[in-house]
């Protein structure tokens, strides 16, 4: 004898699959919060990094590069400037400074923001900070250009 679909093993089904899913997503959940400490680069946050966050912020540069993949894909990836920048953060403040305000012909370029050496230092502490982090499959790639 054949049986039958009914409303009662529908609703089994139902909740039998999302109490399943929930416990995965509760598993999936713990699971990435206990590998934080090994990725996130806590151990070097300071006031400058902060600092440098909220100038960051404050001249919307996520408007034009990404960070770490996360943002407008106008600009190049920040992620990794420090690393392609020869782990210099003379080098990155140099870069953000010498920018010329017309920029080159044809080519986009980066306004200049007229930075403090305040801001500047606590900007490329932000990039530094940021190239600490541990990402998967070793994301953004060091290629400069």
């Amino acid at each position: 004898m054949r049986e039958t679909f009914t409303k009662g093993m529908a609703r089994n089904i139902y909740y039998g699959g999302a109490v399943f899913f929930l416990l995965v997503l509760i598993g999936l959940t713990f699971d990435t919060v206990k590998g934080l400490p090994k990725t996130d680069n806590s151990e070097n946050m300071t006031e400058l990094v902060a600092a440098g966050k909220r100038v960051w912020e404050r001249n919307d540069c996520i408007g034009c590069h990404t960070l770490l993949g996360e943002g407008a894909y106008f600009a190049p990836e920040l992620g990794n400037v420090y690393t392609r920048f020869g782990e210099s953060t003379e080098a990155i403040k140099g870069f953000i400074k010498g920018r010329p305000v017309d920029g080159i012909k044809g080519r986009r370029s980066m306004p200049q923001f007229n930075l403090t050496d305040e801001e500047l230092d606590a900007v490329a502490e932000f990039l530094k900070y940021v190239d600490g982090v541990k990402t998967a499959r070793d994301w953004p790639p060091n290629v400069q250009g």
